[in-house]
């Protein structure tokens, strides 16, 4: 690979943090990550070492996964590395050099922070700040009494060592807690580490409480710093790529996470895919959109009804073509249900799991999965050509605007920004609205609600360059009565899912999936996805069997499935995890079990 190459292909990279591989005679040669994929990429134009000069030379492709955070691309490229082992990677530092939390495989088994974990033992990470490791770690033996002694003096002990005067372990060693209580104190730990933050961080906003109310400030003082790194644990972005595994017990060892971008007749499939919780390989298919996609889902023309896309089909067709002759993971996540039954048959019968995440570490996964689906090259570009083609002065703020509902029940709308063809998901904003079968009425509510808000000075976003309408003449008409209802002045357009035509007030574009139209559509597609996640999280707020369960209301509810994410989390978590929620005590939580 010469210069000239090297700079024409990172002309064609996003300016987002990832990590980027160099292959050569179909092996690995070079993992790097970056804060700026363009620049750093271009930069081995020019290497500075007679090394990675030839390493440049050897190269004949690269290959670029983009991630959320600087974070996420440190650890992805440390996996990388660990996984492959690429010779010009020698003098770079593997996942060893970040800390991990390991429980060992013991009756009473052991937590401890460490950078080598035993090979039977449960581990955790890696995590790149070892001080909020220890904090964490600390919190957890004072809240669940687990042990960080050595076999050696867990051994043949008499009485309880200071650890257990001090609060920090419920002392096994002698028989102070029984077997079946301390093992339940551990899967406690585990669940945090899995991503449930509430199990330490509710025990740690109570005690925090209840110092501050007997005046003993310092303390609440060190709870309180306590308790904020607990919080950021899990959202520092370091878990999406560190941890993928299920509501069970154990992670599953194989898991991986799809996401789809349609483009025309032609969709991009992502998949990541990871091993015992790591997160070790990424790649991308191009398949043909099943032509029966849009008859079977009913649609009509202007696109005004949700679940016409047809990214149902195309993982439905993925599914089967790329595993039918490649063992199959134990679990694969998904940003929609594939909807088919027969597919859904065949995995069941072959024992694997099939989610679509709505909350937590797993959507994450599914987000990167997406976010790498949808990656396209020139957006600054096509953001000018798209404002030059429609008259406009700029198009690099783009906001999209879709509704969700399910035959006027839970009814929702989603207001997404991207800048510069990248999510602003920071600006991202969703709200309820009337309950109606009316798609028109809906749009025209949920645009007049961001209308009104903006022109009173409300709204702390930035006006947007140009308003994007999921839908076809209606939807748009709808948004355009809304807009001068509320004296907002701000150019909109609609893009109709199935003939992929650009509305505006005035005429109808057909681009046929050119870089204008490629950027629309990563915007509606978003749009779309952040409207059905929030319908779906409604609709089971609206109504759930933990309706019928004595002495839940709806505050708790709220309070269990947003501490769970689901009823079927909700159903998997025990009575021990269910009595930490506030507002349900022991005897609710064992009716919430019973019922379930």
């Amino acid at each position: 690979m010469d210069a000239a190459t090297v700079r024409e292909r990172a002309k064609d990279l996003p300016t987002e943090p990832g990590v980027y591989q160099f292959h050569g005679e179909d092996v690995v040669l070079y993992v790097g990550k970056a804060v700026d994929l363009r620049a750093r990429v271009r930069s081995y134009a020019d290497p500075r070492s007679a090394r990675i000069r030839r390493m440049v030379e050897r190269a004949d492709a690269l290959e670029v996964a983009e991630t959320d955070t600087e974070t996420q691309a440190l650890l992805l490229e440390a996996n990388l590395i660990k996984r492959h082992q690429p010779r010009y990677n020698v003098r770079l530092k593997d996942d060893k050099s970040y800390p991990l939390v390991q429980l060992t495989d013991h009756a009473f088994p052991r937590i401890e922070v460490t950078r080598d974990p035993a090979d039977d033992a449960t581990v955790f990470g890696p995590y790149t700040d070892k001080g909020d490791v220890e904090t964490v770690v600390k919190a957890l033996r004072e809240t669940f009494g687990v042990r960080g002694c050595s076999d050696h003096k867990f051994s043949n002990r008499e009485r309880p060592c200071l650890d257990y005067e001090v609060g920090l372990c419920t002392a096994p060693c002698t028989d102070e807690i029984g077997a079946g209580d301390y093992v339940g104190d551990v899967e406690s730990v585990m669940q945090f580490f899995k991503g449930e933050t509430g199990v330490l961080a509710d025990p740690l906003r109570s005690e925090m409480t209840a110092a501050s109310s007997a005046q003993h400030f310092e303390r609440a003082a060190n709870l309180r710093d306590r308790l904020e790194v607990v919080e950021s644990f899990h959202g520092a972005g370091g878990e999406a790529v560190s941890a993928a595994g299920g509501d069970g017990d154990e992670y599953e060892r194989h898991v991986d996470v799809l996401g789809v971008a349609i483009d025309g007749d032609r969709a991009t499939v992502a998949r990541l895919h990871a091993e015992g919780g790591q997160l070790v390989e990424r790649d991308r298919h191009r398949i043909d959109v099943p032509a029966e996609a849009d008859a079977a889902t009913g649609a009509p023309e202007d696109g005004g009804v949700d679940g016409e896309e047809p990214v149902p089909a195309v993982l439905a067709a993925f599914l089967v073509q790329y595993y039918a002759e490649r063992d199959l993971p134990d679990a694969v996540l998904l940003p929609e249900a594939h909807g088919d039954e027969e597919v859904a048959a065949w995995l069941d019968a072959e024992g694997v799991a099939v989610r679509v995440p709505g909350a937590g570490r797993e959507a994450k996964l599914v987000d990167l999965a997406l976010k790498n689906a949808r990656t396209a090259t020139g957006t600054r570009d096509a953001g000018r050509e798209l404002a030059r083609e429609l008259g406009i002065d700029a198009a690099a703020r783009i906001e999209g605007f879709d509704v969700s509902h399910a035959g006027g029940k839970a009814v929702v709308g989603s207001n997404v920004v991207f800048v510069d063809g990248s999510a602003e998901k920071a600006d991202y904003r969703r709200k309820k609205l009337t309950d109606e079968n009316d798609d028109y009425a809906r749009m025209r509510e949920l645009v007049g609600w961001r209308a009104e808000r903006a022109v009173a000075g409300r709204d702390d976003r930035p006006d947007p360059d140009l308003l994007l309408i999921d839908g076809g003449r209606g939807q748009l008409d709808a948004a355009t009565e809304a807009l001068d209802a509320a004296g907002w002045d701000v150019p909109v357009v609609a893009l109709a899912k199935r003939e992929e035509t650009v509305v505006t007030p005035r005429r109808e574009y057909d681009w046929d999936g050119d870089a204008k139209l490629q950027l629309l559509r990563r915007v509606r597609d978003e749009s779309h996805r952040f409207a059905v996640q929030y319908h779906q999280s409604v609709r089971d707020d609206v109504s759930t069997v933990l309706d019928d369960v004595p002495g839940v209301g709806p505050a708790t509810r709220k309070r269990l499935l947003g501490r769970f994410g689901s009823v079927e989390n909700v159903r998997a978590a025990s009575v021990q995890e269910l009595a930490t929620v506030d507002g349900v005590g022991e005897k609710t939580a064992r009716a919430i079990d019973e019922r379930l």
